[in-house]
């Protein structure tokens, strides 16, 4: 190191810590705040080493300044606060143009408040801004958290098809938790085949410790949610990831009214599912199995209408059929089926006997 470096790092050598004054620039400052003017000759005699390098760091740091009037190579010290207000200068500049950037910004913005508030005015007149079809499903996804997060009152819900995906439930759970947070009531309803997912089942305990309420229901379900009752959102048929957006008021209160009938024939969702309570499940799902047989649909539609794989609902159908010695699907539908009921005899007639 040269001795001119001294002033950088101190008489050891070693660096002061970054952004703050080297040993000797310190030393340097306290000898030049006791007298008018020094040079460096003076300072590197009255300090034991050469001062070059602590002078340069010192008015680096606005802190010596040239003496006024005492030639080229002499130098005083400058006030702490002063030297700050220096150092600062630019920085406070910069500080009032940014803030008047964003002032004129806010201005060209904010003018164009009338012309959106009387578009959307005219927007909410017109069924097409009451209903809106959404395709992308990262669209879908980002609307309803917006929407979740503008819920205050209660958020209903009803999601068809069995378990749901882990990572979707992994994307729903502190969306969900922080609404419960919030106070807002939630209620959901899912199929009763939503009962044996374990990753289901974990997040209905999570959130229903948090006030959620969830029930399960064996068939009839629309996916959809409900928004403090005047947004909605239901899938779209045969496009997976699509959305229907509902705000006219009286599609909505549909949603809400179909919602709470659902509401009422389901029943609440255990987080463990006892042996006895599986096994009144599996016939309630075989009854509504053999139901939907005598309507004549196929396998897959009962599967999906069930919440469950095809091939389950192949092996539910199988065993029904073997149970009752049916030969067709249609028979097994039939012979399951309520007994009819005969007609009341006809009332005779009073002038029969005249």
């Amino acid at each position: 190191m040269r001795p001119d470096e001294a002033g950088a790092t101190g008489e050891d050598g070693e660096p002061g810590p970054p952004g703050e004054l080297s040993p000797a620039a310190r030393r340097l400052y306290a000898y030049a705040v006791e007298r008018h003017s020094f040079d460096a000759a003076e300072a590197t005699g009255a300090l034991g080493v050469r001062a070059a390098t602590a002078i340069t760091e010192l008015a680096a740091a606005h802190l010596l300044q040239r003496a006024p009037g005492a030639g080229p190579e002499r130098w005083s010290a400058v006030a702490p606060r002063a030297a700050a207000a220096r150092a600062l200068a630019p920085l406070a500049l910069l500080v009032r143009e940014t803030h008047d950037e964003m002032d004129r910004l806010r201005g060209r913005l904010e003018a164009l408040v009338p012309a959106y508030e009387a578009g959307t005015a005219h927007r909410d007149l017109s069924t097409s801004g009451r209903l809106e079809l959404v395709t992308d499903l990262g669209a879908v996804r980002g609307l309803i958290t917006e929407l979740v997060a503008a819920c205050d009152r209660e958020l209903l819900t009803s999601q068809p098809g069995g378990g749901r995906p882990l990572e979707t439930l992994e994307e729903a759970i502190g969306r969900d938790e922080s609404l419960l947070a919030r106070g807002v009531r939630m209620r959901t309803i899912y199929q009763h085949t939503a009962r044996y997912s374990r990753p289901t089942a974990a997040y209905v305990e999570r959130v229903t410790a948090l006030g959620a309420q969830v029930r399960t229901l064996g068939d009839g379900l629309m996916r959809m949610l409900v928004f403090d009752g005047h947004t909605g959102l239901m899938s779209v048929p045969e496009r997976s990831g699509a959305a229907l957006v509902v705000r006219e008021p009286n599609v909505v209160h549909f949603m809400t009214a179909a919602f709470e009938r659902s509401w009422l024939g389901a029943e609440p969702f255990p987080t463990s599912v006892s042996p006895d309570a599986a096994r009144s499940i599996s016939d309630e799902l075989r009854q509504t199995i053999v139901r939907l047989l005598s309507e004549g649909l196929e396998d897959k539609v009962i599967a999906r209408r069930l919440g469950m794989s095809e091939r389950t609902c192949q092996r539910h159908i199988a065993e029904i059929m073997r149970a009752v010695g049916a030969k067709s699907r249609f028979q097994a539908g039939y012979l399951l089926g309520p007994p009819a009921v005969p007609a009341a005899p006809a009332p005779p007639d009073p002038g029969a006997g005249s």
